[in-house]
């Protein structure tokens, strides 16, 4: 009886060897196939380091793969039959193959899985045991909620996994969250650890060179790619942090400083995402760092609730909500992007230093993308679409699953408060306290409706007064309100002007 001819399409964010859909691999009947695509290259400005670090590390799992026995169809962006998609290049695989079966693994990305289940092929799918919680368990959880809270998934995800718990299944050190222990800037006389870096070899310079020939007209510097593209190298990458970095996570990780993009943060999200890494062998990891004595409860807690909670969170949301969740704009924004995310020109210290070194390493942390670029798009009324497509662009780590809930959701609030309970608004007092960007500035984070007052300030006000009718009855801006309610007339017109000043030269694509 003849063996079933099969084919194994993998994607560049599936780079596992775990993979559910290379299980039971069989080399006289199975054949990996991985595509570089121009469609998924260019559907957003890609950075070039993300497209560089994608088809590296797609060209290194297939020759790894090969050097296991594995038959491999590799087809690069420059090829002369390649037909530009992932559709067309498995439609055409399975012509040239007269393949009888068709394994794929879920998508990461709504719009690619639904034009590959609608290119007529008869496909086997399988679910994406990368992750502790499949799609369907999510559903099942958030099953007749009107809204959704992280924390409770996260302790069911606790309670999953056997992470931090006590024998009788309660968590390690009393508490669920420690995450008011992580909140710390950065005290003078605190470095953090070098940066681990990884010279690009033979096979990265030619995607590098390969990715300056076609994307040079997208935003980003492609010179500073030190980035991990095997499995090797990311290992190596979080070993490092293991031992220099995670210590001092839990106190810092909301920190922000100025040249210093990377701090005390492991930098894997990338790798992790792509497949490099294993969640469950991370987590292991933090615990077993945490029960050595090595390590605080908050460095290990903090670190594991990103991974487990936050991470798997936004990724059941979006398979929850898609496809009607990319549209939301809750506060009905229609102002276009400012020039100046793209650049990184503007007199504002503290998104300068949030830009520009996302622009050189397609990278920032968590509290820069919420707290700085995140709150500045949510203040002015930036239009969710085009911020959702600028993280999507500008990031190494971001795949539509878990940039579009974080940036649509927690961002900009524009999903209605169904991700997060209340916006996530601040004046620049909050990045005077975590960072020290305003030493730097030429505004006055002191001020807030004179010529050289920091826009933060007027903004956030101004975001305030503009959605009253919405967020006065949020049991968590109560106080917020209160505070306002208590302002002169004068001052809070002089708010108002300030803040329409501000947009007005945004409307007019300014800078400032």
């Amino acid at each position: 009886m003849k063996n079933a001819n099969r084919l194994r399409l993998i994607l560049g964010d599936q780079l596992s060897f775990d993979l559910a859909s290379l299980q039971g691999l069989d080399a006289q009947s199975d054949t990996v196939l991985l595509v570089e695509v121009m469609e998924e290259a260019s559907h957003v400005p890609h950075h070039p380091q993300k497209i560089t670090l994608i088809f590296s590390a797609m060209r290194h799992f297939a020759e790894a793969l090969q050097q296991r026995g594995i038959p491999v169809q590799y087809v690069a962006l420059d090829d002369p039959d390649n037909t530009g998609s992932v559709p067309s290049e498995l439609q055409r695989w399975q012509a040239l193959m007269h393949a009888d079966e068709i394994h794929v693994t879920e998508c990461g990305d709504w719009r690619l899985e639904q034009s590959i289940k609608d290119c007529g092929l008869d496909i086997k799918w399988h679910c994406d045991s990368r992750f502790l919680c499949t799609r369907t368990e999510f559903a099942n959880w958030a099953h007749g909620k009107k809204q959704l809270r992280m924390e409770f998934f996260y302790r069911e995800m606790r309670r999953k996994s056997g992470l931090l718990l006590n024998g009788d299944g309660s968590p390690v050190g009393g508490a669920w969250n420690f995450d008011a222990e992580n909140r710390k800037a950065l005290p003078k006389g605190v470095r953090p650890p070098s940066p681990a870096r990884f010279t690009p070899d033979p096979i990265t310079q030619e995607v590098m060179a390969l990715v300056a020939k076609h994307f040079a007209s997208h935003y980003g510097s492609l010179d500073a790619f030190d980035y991990p593209v095997t499995h090797a190298d990311a290992q190596a990458l979080w070993e490092y942090f293991l031992d220099w970095g995670l210590a001092a996570f839990g106190d810092y990780q909301d920190a922000m400083a100025s040249d210093e993009p990377f701090l005390f943060h492991a930098r894997i999200s990338a790798a992790l995402n792509i497949g490099l890494l294993d969640l469950r062998q991370l987590c292991s990891d933090v615990a077993s760092a945490y029960e050595s004595g090595s390590i605080a409860l908050n460095a290990a807690e903090g670190f594991i609730r990103q991974l487990i909670g936050w991470r798997e969170y936004v990724r059941g949301v979006y398979w929850l909500k898609m496809p009607d969740y990319a549209d939301g704009n809750g506060f009905g924004n229609t102002r276009a992007l400012p020039a100046f995310y793209w650049t990184g020109e503007t007199q504002m210290n503290c998104m300068r230093q949030a830009i520009s070194q996302s622009l050189e390493h397609a990278y920032a942390h968590h509290i820069q993308r919420l707290m700085v670029t995140g709150n500045f798009a949510l203040l002015a009324g930036i239009a969710p679409s085009q911020i959702c497509e600028w993280y999507l662009a500008i990031y190494m780590d971001a795949f539509d699953w878990v940039e579009l809930p974080n940036t649509l959701g927690m961002v900009m609030h524009a999903d209605g408060g169904y991700l997060g309970s209340k916006p996530y608004c601040a004046s620049g007092q909050y990045i005077k306290r975590m960072s020290d960007y305003c030493r730097g500035c030429a505004y006055k984070v002191s001020e807030s409706t004179t010529d050289d007052a920091c826009p933060f300030n007027s903004l956030y006000w101004h975001f305030l007064m503009r959605h009253g009718d919405r967020l006065r009855g949020n049991q968590r801006m109560s106080m917020i309100y209160k505070n306002l309610d208590r302002m002169a007339e004068a001052k809070q017109q002089a708010l108002w002007q300030r803040g329409e000043w501000l947009l007005d030269k945004l409307d007019a694509g300014e800078s400032f």
